[in-house]
């Protein structure tokens, strides 16, 4: 997203220089959430801040709930492009879950989006969850560890009743917990699925990074023609040439229908980033014409697409020597 602010060119409109907005205005609460997360110790707290910052949300791990009041004031105060914040708040204290409350409300009077996700487990899960640790609860305090456990339960019941989500991790693997918070944030599917796709040139060595690769030198290159040789796959004439070429289209909607079935396969999996290497000889006109109507395609299916060319530079910086 660019943050500059549009400005108007109308001399007759009556707005004054001063009077346009700037990235350094603030920004209306509401268009900032917050998310706490919390719940059980040895639920699953720290697999899911894992999965929320990958979604995209600043992370903030064992915030006082009273600091949590100046950060949000901060931001909403400010350009700040954070507008995604969760926090992890472990409730260990009666006077803890007041703090908490009176932050709920700040937060509500301000008009931020405010969401609890609270992850549970049964007793006997937790037991041999920190069994297997060998760490003392945090409540135990020399007790029994079943003691610990049965007075954050108390603690927390409150808390429960008030979430928004609640999602009870007992039978679920890593896995399956992050694709558990993936639907409850974002949906399921293959619109979980992040998709990164760039161009590359073979010559300069197949890239180590990417789930798939694919090989469009089968295409006739626009290299040989004149007028299209110091263009690249970003102007029109080459992606035209290249589009219209023999295989093109048919290449095109085979892959899209392969990248379909393995994308709706890894948002299963809870694998939510995929990237795809398109290359050609030289990473200048096939692979970055084709790589750009690839992302187009896919767009379409309600994915999320961003798009790169790893090679172009060199042609700009060959351009200019």
């Amino acid at each position: 997203m660019n943050p500059m602010s549009q400005q108007t060119n109308d001399a007759n409109d009556g707005t004054d220089a001063s009077e346009t907005s700037s990235p350094s205005e603030a920004k209306p609460a509401s268009q900032f959430e917050v998310l706490l997360i919390t719940g059980m110790s040895g639920a699953g707290r720290s697999h899911a801040a894992d999965s929320v910052e990958d979604m995209g949300w600043y992370v903030v791990d064992n915030m006082p709930p009273k600091l949590l009041v100046p950060l949000v004031d901060m931001m909403t105060a400010s350009a700040s492009k954070v507008h995604r914040l969760a926090t992890v708040i472990d409730v260990r204290s009666r006077s803890y879950f007041d703090d908490l409350s009176a932050v709920l409300s700040h937060l509500d009077d301000l008009g931020v989006k405010t969401r609890i996700l609270f992850l549970d487990a049964s007793d006997e899960v937790l037991i041999k969850r920190y069994e297997s640790v060998r760490r003392p609860h945090p409540l135990q305090r020399g007790n029994r560890l079943i003691d610990g456990i049965r007075e954050e339960r108390e603690l927390l019941s409150n808390l429960k009743e008030r979430a928004d989500t609640v999602i009870d991790t007992s039978n679920l693997s890593i896995h399956q917990l992050s694709t558990t918070l993936y639907e409850a944030l974002l949906g399921s599917g293959p619109s979980t699925v992040a998709v990164h796709i760039f161009s590359f040139g073979f010559k300069y060595g197949v890239p180590l990074d990417a789930d798939f690769v694919a090989d469009v030198r089968f295409l006739p290159n626009p290299f040989w023609v004149p007028r299209l040789r110091e263009l690249n796959g970003q102007d029109a004439p080459v992606s035209d040439y290249v589009l219209s070429s023999e295989g093109a289209k048919e290449f095109l909607d085979a892959y899209v229908k392969a990248m379909l079935i393995a994308i709706q396969g890894y948002a299963r999996e809870d694998k939510h980033f995929v990237t795809i290497a398109i290359g050609c000889t030289g990473g200048q006109h096939r692979s970055v014409a084709m790589s750009a109507a690839l992302a187009q395609r896919l767009r379409q299916h309600g994915l999320s697409v961003t798009v790169s060319a790893r090679e172009l530079h060199r042609h700009q910086h060959a351009a200019t020597a």
